[in-house]
């Protein structure tokens, strides 16, 4: 209860404060123009997606990081979507989280391990046999 109406406190102050230093009316075009980017950005998710996790099959991502990206991707723009100034901030870096998983982030050391050829799965086993035996001699 207590982090939702410190979220509210900071969004009105943010607000009022981008109201203040670039006027009302460009504030209103802001509150507009990133409610209509996050839900352009929210109608072309299952896209952006399918092609995370896509990448999976092609060892680019792991599954965390398909579903970090995937979840930081919708998050940010409903983030976008919700009119108000601290929002729009938060919904920013989850976009910018989703751009840096897809685009910088290394590949794990764990898939590079995977992708290695090699008989590294075969185990070397050596068969006894036990019902034969050897000292019997055959008498003629």
């Amino acid at each position: 209860m207590i982090f939702i109406l410190a979220y509210f406190i900071i969004e009105l102050l943010l607000s009022i404060k981008l109201g203040i230093t670039i006027g009302f009316g460009w504030s209103v075009v802001w509150v507009i123009a990133t409610s209509l980017f996050g839900a352009l950005l929210l109608r072309l998710s299952p896209y952006a997606i399918m092609d995370s996790f896509n990448k999976i099959g092609f060892e680019k991502f792991n599954i965390i990081s398909a579903q970090n990206a995937a979840i930081s991707y919708v998050l940010g723009a409903i983030l976008l979507i919700i009119p108000g100034v601290f929002s729009d901030l938060l919904g920013i870096l989850l976009l910018c989280y989703t751009i840096y998983l897809r685009f910088f982030a290394k590949i794990p050391s764990d898939i590079k391990n995977k992708t290695q050829k090699g008989d590294d799965d075969v185990i070397d086993v050596e068969i006894i046999d036990t019902n034969s035996n050897n000292d019997t001699t055959i008498e003629r």
